[in-house]
């Protein structure tokens, strides 16, 4: 694990408050980069997010796809905790939480947009620091590549039925249009770029392929300082739109903090309760947790801002979900490496 996985809630942290200061210093030049729309997608943005996404689509494997019949029980906890359970948890803590026990302390339209965004990280799996769990928690390496091509594959078509269809149940108006464009964006355009990327790789090495895998990591390490400076940008450029809000209400940002952890060790526990029960193999279980746990935020983000606007709450929930994220998944991956001897 680098020093920007390590550190990553200590970069966002830092990437916060240099977003507030600047927000509330220049707020006109925050405003020129808002109003470089198209089809209510940020340009600035958009760029940034596929400087973060496209390094990860080159790393998915869709040929380890024929070996998923070989231990499919980690493969079906997975897809279950994903798409069957995560997010309507999330969709229901975000509805308890806004619309219940915070209901006095924000108001109604900003209850709703933190809901969106919390819904948006739950409809949202794991696809890049899922390979960063994994190997910290001495994961079957191969096997996690399967789970994350096959999340992949659904993703493109059940994540925008399945937010218009928790967006539509926590009554919010669902913009189909932005919402199937943010897909096309932000997931289907990537991944068809991350294929042709590897695939192409793979044709200058392929009388090895070793060494066809060694240009491919080569590759990805050379675009990761982009994907570094394109998560940090954008959450400098959510926070700087966000700049006023966050002056006015500081609590905000702990008030979404507090469903976001709950569901993580919630469906945490849930996932490695019933991988103990499935009698999974530690190196297939502990992964398998991980991906039905995290999120893939850089998605949420761009949908949120495609969907509501930079200046949104949901935005700023998805943001918050990457402060979050990191020394929660940290926390787990050492309770799982603690508890290894369950698995055995």
């Amino acid at each position: 694990m680098g020093l920007f996985e390590r550190y990553l809630s200590v970069w966002v942290a830092l990437s916060i408050v240099a977003g507030v200061i600047l927000g509330s210093h220049v707020p006109d030049a925050f405003a020129t980069i808002a109003s470089l729309e198209y089809a209510h997608v940020n340009i600035v943005v958009a760029v940034l997010i596929w400087l973060m996404v496209y390094p990860m689509m080159i790393q998915i494997d869709f040929s380890s796809i024929k070996d998923v019949g070989k231990k499919p029980k980690g493969l079906a906890l997975t897809l279950v905790v994903n798409w069957l359970i995560k997010p309507f948890t999330m969709a229901a803590l975000g509805w308890l939480f806004f619309k219940g026990f915070f209901a006095d302390w924000v108001d109604p339209q900003s209850a709703n947009e933190y809901i969106a965004g919390m819904i948006l990280l739950g409809v949202a799996p794991c696809t890049a620091m899922v390979f960063v769990w994994s190997q910290m928690t001495k994961g079957d390496a191969n096997y996690t590549l399967v789970q994350v091509s096959i999340n992949d594959i659904i993703m493109i078509f059940a994540f925008a039925p399945l937010t218009a269809l928790l967006l539509g149940v926590s009554d919010i108006e669902v913009p189909w249009n932005t919402l199937l464009l943010s897909v096309v964006l932000y997931v289907l355009l990537p991944l068809i770029a991350g294929v042709l990327t590897r695939s192409s790789l793979d044709k200058k090495h392929q009388n090895s392929n070793e060494a066809g895998a060694k240009a491919i990591d080569s590759f990805v390490a050379k675009l990761k300082p982009l994907s570094i400076v394109g998560l940090l940008a954008t959450v400098v450029l959510l926070f700087g739109f966000q700049a006023e809000n966050i002056l006015q209400q500081p609590q905000t940002i702990g008030l979404i903090a507090i469903p976001l952890i709950i569901q993580t060790y919630g469906i945490f526990a849930i996932a490695y309760f019933f991988a103990k029960r499935l009698k999974l193999p530690h190196n297939v279980a502990a992964p398998a947790c991980m991906i039905g746990t995290s999120n893939f935020f850089e998605l949420a983000v761009a949908v949120a801002i495609s969907l509501f606007g930079l200046h949104s709450g949901a935005a700023l929930a998805t943001v918050v979900g990457v402060l979050v994220e990191v020394p929660v998944m940290l926390s787990l991956v050492y309770f799982a490496n603690k508890t290894r001897h369950w698995f055995d």
